[in-house]
């Protein structure tokens, strides 16, 4: 990217697209003169071909220099002369199996339009709004359709939607993960971390976990780093075996392969980390050591925060208290 003032962008942009201007003035406004005359097959086969790839130019430079490019208009010129383009070369093959290549520009015009907005409902009643002819029903359902469905195939995201999600703002995650993606682990954390060496043994190990509110454990070496996690499923077969108490110690049992995460991470991060193994806790590791525990994060913890950041938005929002979800169910 080359960097340029933006007091210089929409010079540098509108001179450029005059320049295009002055050898194809199709492409200037709306290009609906042009678009009429591809429809009456007014347009040679090589401009049609040309005035695709010029007004995809000439709209990245209007946007790009911070001018207002437009959605639907080019998308409706961009597909008039794409569908003219095939509909002159198809009937030159297949004359007397194919439609002029007027018709053509009616189809292109729908399928781009649909494809580019992920609406082909709307794409259909526009195109067939514009021409109230019952006889491009049919193929511009189909147009309009396919075009969609390889669109969305390719590009999950449509053109509206695509600088939302750029953002971080995904409206179809729905209101309750996109509150998840704003919260860090470090604002849900409870930074008190309930520890067992590696070298204890079972039986006092047992007494910690009865004394505690807690059934899983992180695991610390001599180094007091985090060596693995342990949990009561670990040891409940063994505890009551007769003469192991005195002779197994954490590091027998413990899991090395532990999820960890990092303060800067989303809740809804942790949350996808907590669910791939159904474990209740995550512990919060530094960033420049992933051995160092700096927190533990629990299930409650994440919900808890949800329901307090739901609370506060709601209260923003003008919604009652009573209208909130407090279980921390989302629903």
């Amino acid at each position: 990217m080359i960097p340029i003032p933006d007091y210089a962008k929409a010079a540098v942009g509108g001179l450029m697209v005059g320049c295009i201007g002055i050898f194809l003035p199709h492409v200037y406004g709306v290009g609906y003169d042009a678009i009429s005359l591809a429809l009456r097959e007014h347009l040679a086969w090589y401009l049609l071909v040309v005035l695709i790839f010029v007004k995809i130019a000439a709209t990245s430079l209007t946007i790009g220099s911070g001018g207002s490019g437009g959605i639907f208009a080019p998308s409706l010129f961009i597909g008039a002369m794409t569908g003219g383009a095939f509909g002159y070369f198809v009937h030159l093959l297949f004359p007397a199996i194919t439609a002029p290549s007027g018709a053509y520009t009616l189809m292109g015009m729908g399928a781009v339009l649909a494809a580019t907005t992920h609406g082909p409902l709307h794409a259909i009643l526009i195109i067939f709004e514009m021409t109230g002819d019952y006889a491009v029903i049919v193929p511009l359902m189909l147009s309009c359709i396919t075009a969609y469905l390889i669109a969305s195939h390719i590009k999950r995201e449509s053109i509206f939607t695509l600088k939302l999600v750029r953002k971080g703002i995904d409206i179809q995650a729905g209101r309750e993960v996109n509150i998840m993606k704003s919260l860090l682990v470090r604002d849900a954390m409870t930074p008190h971390v309930e520890t067992v060496s590696e070298n204890m043994h079972l039986n006092k190990l047992l007494e910690h976990t009865f004394a505690s509110k807690h059934s899983s454990f992180p695991v610390l070496d001599s180094d007091g780093l985090l060596s693995g996690i342990v949990t009561f499923q670990d040891f409940k077969e063994v505890v009551f075996e007769e003469g192991l108490g005195d002779l197994v110690v954490v590091k027998d049992i413990a899991m090395t392969n532990v999820i960890t995460i990092t303060e800067k991470e989303t809740l809804d991060e942790a949350l996808k980390k907590i669910g791939l193994r159904n474990i209740e806790q995550l512990p919060v590791v530094a960033e420049n050591n992933r051995r160092k525990i700096v927190g533990i994060l629990s299930r409650r913890d994440i919900f808890s925060a949800y329901n307090k950041a739901l609370i506060n938005r709601s209260l923003a929002e003008g919604i009652g208290i009573d209208q909130v979800d407090t279980k921390g169910t989302g629903r």
